[in-house]
Parts: C-alpha cells; sequence; structure tokens
C-alpha cells in the first residue's frame, strides 16, 4: 500500500470543521483596524502634518523628509497600541511575491536603556540586498546595495506584530528593481495623458486616476495530500495525473453550495482581509472541482495590486490553519479549468466621471467614443507588448483552454458598441451627406440607453472585454502580480492618448473646428484598429485563421513573446514615455527569460525523481506480482493456463512498454537539460528549453498516466486527480 498517500486520505476522513469564532460586530465596525488609514492619521498625527500627508497623497507627491518625522511618531504610536513589536518595508521584487526584512522598534536611549524608537529615517528608507533578486544583470553579487522607499499612496498595515510599510524598491544606481516603481509611473503618465485629452471636454477636470478590481481565482487541496505530491509541492501543478472519470462535465461545481469545511476558510479570510482594509466583497465555487473565486469592490490601481499581493499571502497563510494548501498556478490539473485574475481596468475623473461608461448627453458620449477608440487602438498597436507581459512558463498551459482565453489578442464589445461604431464608418463615409447630417450624426450617434451595463453579453472566450463600464482584461494569469499588465496597459493608453491629442491639436491649427476633429480622429481609430475587434467565438479554428488574415499574432511560445518585452513599439511605449529606462527594460526581459528556464528546469528535476524513485520502482513491483502470478496459474493448471492468463500477459507487456520509454525519455530529458544549461545567452537557453525539456516532459506524462490505470490502486505511490479535486 502507498503509505503517504493513504494515510492523508485517512486523516482527511477524521477531519472535523474547525471551531471558529468570529468578531460578532459589523463588518463596518472592524473594517480597516489593522490600517494606518486616514482615521487612524486623524487620530495619531498632528494636524499640520496630517494636511500636509493628504495632501502629498492627493497630489503623487514624495513627503518632505521633515514631515516623515512627524508620521513616524504618530506611526509608531498607532503600531505599539496595537502591540506592534516590529516594522518592515514590504516591497514587490521581480519574484512572484512580496519581500520584508524586519526590524525592532529598539535601540540604545541616552542613558544606555532599551527605548522604542522609529524615526522618519526608518519610515522612508530602508537597504536590503539588491543582488540576490531577479534583476537582469543590472545587480551583481558585488553589487549588493539597494534601497526600499516609502510609497505614501498605500497606506501602511500590521500583520501579526509587525508594522508593514508599502515601498518601492530600487538598485543603488537608481534602476527599478520592483513591480511597483513602475506601476507608478504608469499610472501618473496615463494620469497626466487622460487629462490633456478630457480638457477638450471639461476643464475642470485635473486628475484622471486608474482603478482596479481583480477576481482572484484558486484551488483548495487537502494539506495531506498536497505533501504526497512533491510535484505540487515544487512546481504548483501536477506534471502527471489522469484526468478522473468525474471532472467538471456535470457543471455542478460552479456557483454551489460552498463546502462547510471550505466556508470556514473563507469566512477567516474574509475577517483577516477587511481587518487589512481590503473590501473583498464576492465569494463562490468556481467551475473545476475545488476551484473557488475572491472578489472585492474596486479600488485605486496602485492600492488594489497591493491589496492582491497582500490577500494572496494571506491566503497560503490561514489555509493551513484550516488544513488546505492554496493552488494558485495558472493551470495545476490538466484537463480542467484553469486559474485567471480577470483584471478590471477603468478611468475615471476626479469629477465623478467614467471614462468608460457612455454619457448621458452628446458631450458625454463623445467623451466616451474617445476613450473608447483609443483603448482599442493601443491594444491593437500593443498586442504583442501586452501579451509579452501576462504569457510565461504557468500561464502557456492555461491560455486557450477551459474557458480561458486565447493568446490571441482581441477586443470584445458587444452588438449595441459594435453597431454604433460601425454606423459610425459607414455613414460619414457617405459623400452625400450634408454637413448639417454629419454633425447630427457626430452628436447623436453616441446616445445610448442608460441600461448599456446590462445590455449586451459577456464573452469567455475573449481576453480583453468591454463590459458596459470597465474593460476586464481575461487573459492575466492567476500567481501573476497584476502590476505587471496595469503597468503596460496603463503606459500604451498613455502612449495612445498623447498621439491622439497630437493628431486632434494638428487638425485644429489648420482650421478644423475642435468637435470635428476629435470626430475625425475617432473615425480614423475605429478604422485603423477595426481588426482587434472581435465579438465572436475565441476558441474556434476558423477565428485563428481570421485573425491571421488580420495580422493578428498568435504567439504560444513563451521565449518568442518575451521578445516583444524589447521591441521599438516597447520602447516607444515603455521608455519613451519615462515608464522604464531601456537598461531597466531589457532587464526585466532578462528576468523573464531565467524565470522561464529556472521553472522548466525544476519541473525536469521534479519528474525525473518522481518517475525513477516513484513510478518505475511501482510499475515494477505490481508487474512482478503479475508475473507471479501467472507462473503460478502456469504450474497448477499447465498449458490450460495460456489462455486463462492472456489478459494478465498483455498487462504485463503494457507495463514493460511504458517503462522502457519512461526510461528511454528520462534519459533524453537528462541530456536535454545537461545541454540547455551549458548556453549562457538566456534567451537562447529558454528557447532551448521550451523546444526540448517541455516536449518530453508531456512525452513522459503520456506513459505515467497510462500505467496509473494500469497498475493496483492501493500501490500507486500519488494522490490521484479524483482524491485531490473531491476529496476536502
Amino acid at each position: 500500500m502507498a503509505t503517504l498517500r493513504f494515510k492523508a486520505l485517512t486523516d482527511l476522513m477524521s477531519k472535523k470543521v474547525p471551531d471558529m469564532k468570529f468578531p460578532e460586530k459589523r463588518v463596518s465596525e472592524f473594517y480597516g483596524e489593522l490600517v494606518f488609514n486616514d482615521e487612524a492619521m486623524k487620530r495619531y498625527l498632528q494636524p499640520s502634518v496630517y494636511k500636509q500627508v493628504k495632501e502629498c497623497i492627493s497630489k503623487g507627491e514624495l513627503i518632505d523628509r521633515s514631515i516623515a518625522d512627524g508620521v513616524a511618531a504618530g506611526m509608531k504610536a498607532w503600531a505599539l497600541d496595537h502591540g506592534v513589536v516590529h516594522y518592515t518595508h514590504w516591497f514587490q521584487p521581480l519574484t512572484e511575491g512580496t519581500a520584508e526584512k524586519h526590524d525592532g522598534f529598539i535601540n540604545y536611549g541616552p542613558d544606555g536603556k532599551i527605548i522604542e524608537e522609529f524615526s522618519g529615517k526608518h519610515l522612508a528608507q530602508q537597504e536590503p540586498d539588491a543582488s540576490s533578486f531577479p534583476n537582469g544583470g543590472i545587480r551583481q553579487t558585488f553589487e549588493a546595495r539597494g534601497y526600499t522607499a516609502w510609497d505614501v499612496t498605500s497606506p501602511a498595515f500590521i500583520v501579526g506584530s509587525t508594522l508593514c510599510i508599502p515601498t518601492i524598491f530600487i538598485s543603488y544606481t537608481g534602476d527599478a528593481l520592483d513591480y511597483k516603481t513602475p506601476l507608478l509611473k504608469a499610472l501618473h503618465a496615463v494620469d497626466k495623458a487622460a487629462v490633456d485629452v478630457c480638457q477638450y471636454f471639461d476643464k475642470n477636470v485635473t486628475k484622471v486616476i486608474a482603478n482596479l478590481g481583480w477576481e482572484q481565482e484558486y484551488f483548495l487541496v487537502d494539506q495531506g495530500l498536497y505533501m504526497a505530491r512533491p510535484d505540487l509541492m515544487l512546481t504548483g501543478r501536477t506534471l502527471m495525473g489522469h484526468l478522473s472519470a468525474k471532472n467538471q462535465q456535470l457543471d455542478d461545481h460552479y456557483f454551489g453550495s460552498i463546502p462547510e469545511r471550505v466556508a470556514y476558510f473563507m469566512r477567516d479570510l474574509e475577517v483577516q482581509c477587511q481587518r487589512l482594509g481590503i473590501p473583498v466583497k464576492t465569494r463562490h465555487n468556481e467551475v473545476a472541482p475545488n476551484q473557488f473565486e475572491l472578489a472585492p469592490i474596486y479600488e485605486e490601481c496602485n492600492l488594489a495590486n497591493d491589496h492582491n499581493q497582500l490577500v494572496m499571502d494571506t491566503m497560503k497563510r490561514l489555509a493551513k490553519h484550516h488544513g488546505f494548501e492554496v493552488l494558485l498556478h495558472e493551470k495545476p490539473f490538466a484537463g480542467v479549468n484553469g486559474s485567471g485574475k480577470h483584471n478590471n481596468w477603468s478611468l475615471c475623473t476626479d469629477t465623478g466621471v467614467n471614462l468608460f461608461a457612455p454619457g448621458k448627453n452628446p458631450k458625454g458620449n463623445m467623451l466616451f467614443l474617445t476613450f473608447l477608440t483609443n483603448v482599442m487602438a493601443a491594444v491593437y498597436k500593443g498586442q504583442d507588448l501586452l501579451r509579452s507581459y501576462i504569457l510565461n512558463s504557468t500561464n502557456m498551459h492555461r491560455l486557450g483552454a477551459n474557458e480561458a482565453p486565447p493568446a490571441i489578442m482581441s477586443i470584445f464589445l458587444g452588438t449595441q458598441i459594435s453597431s454604433m461604431l460601425d454606423s459610425i464608418v459607414e455613414k460619414v463615409s457617405d459623400a452625400k451627406m450634408t454637413p448639417e447630417e454629419k454633425t447630427e450624426l457626430k452628436l447623436g450617434v453616441g446616445r445610448l440607453p442608460e441600461i448599456l451595463i446590462d445590455n449586451t453579453d459577456r464573452n469567455r472566450t475573449s481576453p480583453f472585454a468591454f463590459t458596459g463600464d470597465r474593460f476586464e482584461f481575461r487573459a492575466v494569469g492567476s500567481s501573476a502580480n497584476c502590476a505587471a499588465a496595469m503597468t503596460v496597459l496603463n503606459s500604451m493608453m498613455a502612449a495612445q492618448l498623447v498621439e491622439f491629442k497630437k493628431n486632434v491639436d494638428a487638425l485644429i491649427e489648420r482650421g478644423v473646428k475642435k468637435d470635428e476633429a476629435i470626430f475625425q480622429e475617432i473615425r480614423n481609430l475605429i478604422i485603423e484598429s477595426s481588426p482587434i475587434h472581435f465579438d465572436g467565438n475565441g476558441y474556434s479554428d476558423e477565428w485563428k485563421a481570421e485573425a491571421a488574415r488580420r495580422n493578428l499574432t498568435n504567439i504560444t511560445s513563451v521565449p518568442e513573446s518575451i521578445s516583444k518585452m524589447t521591441t521599438e513599439h516597447a520602447k516607444d511605449v515603455l521608455v519613451k514615455t519615462g515608464i522604464l529606462t531601456e537598461r531597466e527594460l531589457e532587464a526585466r526581459a532578462e528576468v523573464e527569460y531565467e524565470k522561464f528556464t529556472k521553472k522548466i528546469q525544476i519541473e525536469g528535476r521534479v519528474m525525473s525523481d518522481l518517475v525513477v524513485n516513484h513510478i518505475i520502482p511501482t510499475a515494477i513491483q505490481y508487474q512482478n506480482i503479475l508475473i507471479t502470478n501467472v507462473k503460478g496459474m502456469k504450474d497448477v493448471m499447465g498449458d490450460e493456463a495460456d489462455t486463462l492468463t492472456s489478459a494478465e500477459k498483455d498487462l504485463i507487456r503494457q507495463i514493460s512498454k511504458h517503462v522502457s520509454e519512461i526510461r528511454t525519455k528520462s534519459n533524453a530529458l537528462e541530456e536535454a537539460r545537461r545541454v540547455a544549461n551549458k548556453i549562457s545567452c538566456e534567451k537562447t537557453k529558454a528557447e532551448a528549453y521550451e523546444q526540448t525539456v517541455c516536449p518530453l516532459l508531456e512525452e513522459i506524462r503520456y506513459h505515467v498516466d497510462k500505467l496509473e490505470l494500469i497498475v493496483d490502486n492501493e500501490m500507486w505511490p500519488l494522490p490521484k486527480y479524483r482524491e485531490l479535486l473531491f476529496a476536502r
């Protein structure tokens, strides 16, 4: 019997729903109690300091060091009142998580005694090692100095007994080594560019805020079963495993009753999130068995991204207390739905206007059309760049499979919006129209029903869908840092808006009236970006052929996709706009090549270990049992046994065949890794791993999965899909 697997199943049978005690207060009474938010600042900061901090936050400016001391004093008092003993600069390096170094609130006082100390210097800046994080060659091992600097726009919070201060992370030479730094620059760029365009319509607009509402999908697996799967532990996905007879084909898990043990975990997670000021609102069963989703109310993009990082960390930590492990890999189980992180993105003005929502009058609809068509143009021009920031070694298994959108970038608009855009192009192109008729079309075609948000269908196969008052970027992977996609998306939009304004201003300078100039440029954008507009089935082979005719790219190779991070278009969007330097841009591509290689390298090593030390010995052991049985039958029944044991002999042959193939391909896998590892160029090495190692992983899996169907269930060493997906 496979002891570890069956022990995990036995332990699971004895598990009970935990006796949890949740706050008896209303959510509104404890929401944000662990956040140094506006309420806490009012209470703990001097009025003059509070006022200056609020001004810096609203304007996105750095806080003066003289103010930092006042903020630090108030923040320390608040933290000590909550039992905090350490503080840390909480930052987001180019890994798949966050980083922190804890320091105690202690120092020697004037009399040599220990005192609690936390100054503006400690608040504003720390110096973590900058050479041991992914950096794409920017930092060498002997160049270790790096800095974290306080992001005043994202409030400090408490986890356990530690005060966490959100920060950016840069090298000694000022290069960005994190996700937050370029995101903040991108948000500033889109703010400025969008305000300039909004000024055509409303001079009162002085700020445009990018909002983000993420939807986090994840799997829960019993901790014991997880520990019995080395591939899940080390790679986040099952490298082998035959699909269960029942999986998601009955659609009975989706939106079904939440299992009681899972519901307790969810409630615990919600309480912890709400105490941290994270406005989690929605929870439900997802399509695949043991798959779930969590979603908050939308927030300002930078804060929303910080909250998503905090949520993923909190999920992993709390799941262990409930006997679960959280799987955030995009495709932990082959053949069932993968997990995404849909990024719902919108732009809103400080006058209360959602720029992606149709207006209630002609001017409002012209504003809406302006931003809608600029989004279309930005995504059309930047399709390869946008994909390069979301296609990686984990998301490549998900895109285009089981309800995930394909790798072809397209925009879904819905019937009504599509008809409106078509009418603009078709009617304006009619030379017989009088100027009055054109004006009527220009100002009247955008008069859309106020129920627009709900009067269009949803397209789950679209990677970038308009959903009434926002765009849903569905292609982002569940383990991703939202900042990557949001940086490039907001940067693309900023660059496009700058170009739009330049073109409109040029028309105005030539004597074209402002409204007519705007409308002409809108029409040009509709025509130019029409190939990216697709409302049909993104899974169909017909769409792949049609996309090719439209010159839309369908890049499924991760190294090839990464190469699009450093094209001339990428430099126009990210370098010329000041989001990244060319050195930082190239370094990020190097980091992605290296990540891809290392993850496939780990998968190869785990696969080799599993087949050599677990699968082959088990298969041979079962084969020997069959051989002994056949020999025994022969001894007892003589020649008569030849007919009776034909099935067993066939199984013996099948096992021999599969074991032989596994051994041969495992040796080939080792050799492929050895050859690839000698390559010094990260791009070439990544390509070698994709072309030689990845196919062997799938070929070995095929034979292992066949053995799983043959070998005695009690002997099989790894928890099976039916146990991982249905045992809870």
